[in-house]
């Protein structure tokens, strides 16, 4: 596959507590990547693509979990590279066979295969994570020495905008920076 890069800054937010936040803005410090086994898009840093509201709602609900003390969101300006976009047919087009690929690795290897749950919103995606986590390095392998910096999707998340609506309440595009030189810069968003 060829891992044609796509040239598109983007403003992205990543919700964290306060410390974190002013550590990457006044001193550049990088933030650190999630590693936990139900990311959406696989192990990497997180941000809201132009979401700073969706950025700190997120920030606030850490922080009522008693997993943040002082909700904070960190803007960036990110240049996306080698994005594998989920917005786009030409890499959502290779996730079924892949799928299918893994799933006989793991039957081969007598390893049960996770599931996506936690409730209609499917909030945990250990599923998605396992195969994004699997996948990219496998098309990174066959592409030499280009590597995928950015992955990027769009989520359906939330109860309905208005009643009958197809539109969901908390709908966002996330960005997962693999590649943190990617990150042009951090700033305090306004």
């Amino acid at each position: 596959m060829n891992l044609a890069a796509y040239q598109r800054l983007i403003v992205g937010y990543h919700g964290c507590d306060a410390s974190v936040a002013k550590k990457a803005i006044e001193k550049g410090e990088a933030l650190l990547p999630s590693e936990k086994d139900y990311d959406w898009l696989g192990s990497e840093i997180y941000f809201w693509e132009h979401g700073p509201d969706r950025a700190l709602a997120w920030a606030k609900q850490r922080c009522s979990q008693g997993k943040l003390k002082n909700p904070a969101v960190v803007g960036a300006l990110i240049q996306l590279g080698n994005c594998f976009d989920l917005l786009d047919t030409r890499y959502t087009g290779i996730l079924a066979p892949a799928f299918e690929e893994l799933q006989k690795r793991l039957k081969f290897d007598g390893r049960d295969l996770p599931r996506n749950h936690g409730g209609d919103d499917l909030l945990r995606r250990d599923r998605d994570c396992m195969l994004l986590n699997w996948l990219l390095p496998q098309l990174e392998k066959e592409a030499g020495s280009q590597r995928f910096q950015t992955v990027r999707g769009m989520f359906q998340e939330g109860g309905a905008a208005f009643e009958g609506s197809g539109i969901r309440f908390k709908s966002h595009i996330q960005i997962a920076v693999r590649d943190p030189s990617c990150i042009i810069g951090y700033f305090r968003p306004a």
